[in-house]
């Protein structure tokens, strides 16, 4: 703990030092604004498309996306994870850190604008179990989508275009046509826990069972893999 607290530190103060601060910002408040516009324009609040369509399939998997592949993959990228990698610090805890702030980070800026985007619509049915029920699944659902991301990062330059690429084609497309792979998508999970959690969706949302599992998988696996890949890193003089 005394090693990666110090880590997420750095690395919390790097990712909001930059002008990706604002981005994430102005993407977190992206479904507030539209809750806003809904009112003023006297249009039909239905808290629970807004939610699914703007946050659970683009704020939290973009959100997540860039915050997931900043933390350490940038730092790949321009070869500054060097001077972290060279100190005698266990991988694993390196990505615990990482970690961390990926999940920190993208929970700090989905659930408040879930909170407030539910609370600004209120709508049919009990407004506090769609605010509970969004809000605990995309804590969720956007905790594996960081851990996703940053395991990506670790093996390849090109997470952001693939993150991108399994955001808004498998999931946004593939996964809603093809039955069978629900089980391979985050937000389908998401959504799963979400009606777990008392939320009337359309659709048939997967089984609690599964939505717990794929959450886990992605979370577990995405830790363990990027841990193992930081493992066999290797320094050569000229770095």
């Amino acid at each position: 703990m005394s090693v990666t607290l110090p880590i997420a530190d750095v690395t919390l103060r790097g990712l909001l030092g930059r002008r990706r601060a604002i981005l994430l910002m102005l993407l977190a408040a992206l479904p507030v604004l539209i809750a806003l516009l809904i009112r003023l324009t006297g249009g039909r609040p239905d808290p629970d498309r807004v939610l699914d369509i703007l946050v659970v399939q683009f704020v939290m998997p973009l959100l997540a996306l860039i915050v997931g592949t900043s933390v350490i993959g940038s730092e790949i990228e321009d070869g500054t994870a060097v001077y972290l990698i060279v100190k005698p610090v266990a991988r694993w805890r390196i990505v615990a850190a990482k970690a961390l702030v990926a999940i920190g980070l993208t929970a700090l800026l989905v659930v408040p604008a879930v909170i407030v985007t539910a609370a600004l619509l209120g709508g049919r049915g009990d407004t506090m179990t769609t605010i509970v029920g969004f809000a605990v699944a995309c804590l969720a659902g956007g905790s594996a989508y960081a851990v996703a991301f940053l395991a990506l990062s670790v093996f390849t330059s090109r997470a952001f275009l693939i993150g991108l690429a399994y955001v808004l084609i498998w999931e946004g497309v593939l996964a809603g046509l093809l039955e069978g792979t629900k089980f391979l998508s985050i937000r389908q999970a998401t959504l799963g826990l979400t009606s777990t959690l008392g939320v009337d969706l359309s659709g048939e949302p997967l089984a609690p069972a599964v939505s717990v599992a794929v959450i886990a998988v992605a979370l577990v696996g995405g830790f363990m893999l990027a841990s193992w890949r930081l493992s066999r890193f290797e320094i050569r003089g000229g770095d």
